[in-house]
């Protein structure tokens, strides 16, 4: 509810029904959905998990800048399902009941690219999925990262923790871009009455990621498949914690259909160090491989494990896959694209 005060008087304003069709009484349209970074890794794995319900549409925007048509070609004709090449640094006028906000490279080899270009992608980009929920009284989920959390000084990091982030470096085109979304998110709730749903997603691993991303996961398992040393950044004792991306979908469509506005955590409270996960690779994909020590980049958090307490107690939600678990799937799926055979 937006609040708006005039000569005098305080009146209340609920944002606009995106559809007269929703209380119709004798038709019920269909839930319709916009994905933005809907051709990515994660954004393609909630795509199919909306689609299975035969009551939404699905609208997916990419710029292919990190995302791949191959990611969503078994939707591609599909009457439910819409895909748009578009940059959400431009306006996009569409009619939506939902916005899922994923759109923003989220590997460091990416947004170091163009730096200027990811923080135009966080701060325009929302903008403009905001302005989009604001005229059509969408609601809308703004997928944030746990990178806001800077190089933590406290651990676990709960959702009140409010980050020690370097403005200058070489990484805060990403993570300030993060934290003035999410200040957006919320200044257009407050200011507008936005329906909004902020999640902080932690390190999130799983089929149909880039090979060649620079993410840990990705680059041990595909170092591993190739015969390559494992490279870990020193001292190798930094952590971090990998959810597997079915339970992260499932997170992120829980948080969109309750209650909380959040900022919410969801990830996976299991803790690795940089060598703890090389050792695991090594012995599940290739146990002859090397393990090489090399220099760390600028700004590398020490420590990342979220506290999702939060997220057990308002959304019922807390990671099912283990590591163990989830790592040969990655590795039959990165097979397959490598051309490599398991001997």
């Amino acid at each position: 509810m937006a609040t708006n005060s005039s000569n005098g008087t305080t009146t209340t304003k609920p944002p606009p029904m995106p559809s007269p069709l929703r209380n119709s009484k004798f038709f019920q349209s269909n839930m319709r959905i916009l994905v933005t970074g809907g051709a990515g890794f994660i954004g393609s794995h909630l795509v199919d998990k909306l689609m299975q319900n035969e009551k939404n549409e699905v609208i997916v925007a990419d710029n292919y800048f990190t995302g791949s048509k191959d990611n969503l070609k078994k939707w591609i004709g599909h009457p439910r399902f819409e895909l748009i090449r578009h940059d959400v640094t431009e306006p996009l006028l569409v009619e939506v009941d939902q916005i899922y906000h994923l759109a923003c490279p989220a590997s460091p080899i990416f947004y170091k690219y163009n730096p200027v270009k990811t923080i135009k992608t966080n701060v325009i980009g929302t903008l403009n999925m905001l302005g989009l929920a604001k005229r059509v009284g969408a609601r809308i989920l703004l997928t944030s990262t746990s990178e806001v959390y800077g190089d933590p000084l406290v651990h676990p990091q709960p959702e009140s923790y409010w980050g020690n982030v370097n403005p200058i470096g070489v990484r805060s085109c990403y993570d300030e871009g993060k934290r003035v979304a999410e200040t957006l998110m919320f200044d257009y709730h407050r200011q507008h009455g936005i329906e909004i749903r902020i999640a902080r997603i932690f390190n999130t691993y799983g089929p149909r990621m880039n090979i060649d991303d620079g993410r840990v996961v990705s680059n041990f398992i595909a170092q591993a498949l190739r015969g390559e040393a494992l490279t870990v950044q020193k001292p190798g004792t930094q952590t971090r914690s990998f959810c597997y991306v079915s339970d992260m979908v499932e997170g992120l469509m829980r948080l969109m259909e309750g209650d909380q506005t959040g900022p919410i955590n969801i990830g996976n409270p299991g803790e690795f160090t940089m060598v703890e996960l090389a050792e695991t690779v090594k012995e599940l994909i290739k146990p002859d491989v090397e393990i090489k020590m090399v220099e760390n980049t600028p700004d590398d958090p020490k420590q990342r494990k979220p506290d999702i307490s939060k997220a057990k107690e308002v959304l019922g939600w807390e990671p099912k896959v283990k590591l163990r678990e989830g790592l040969p799937l990655m590795e039959e799926d990165f097979r397959l694209r490598l051309g490599v055979s398991k001997k």
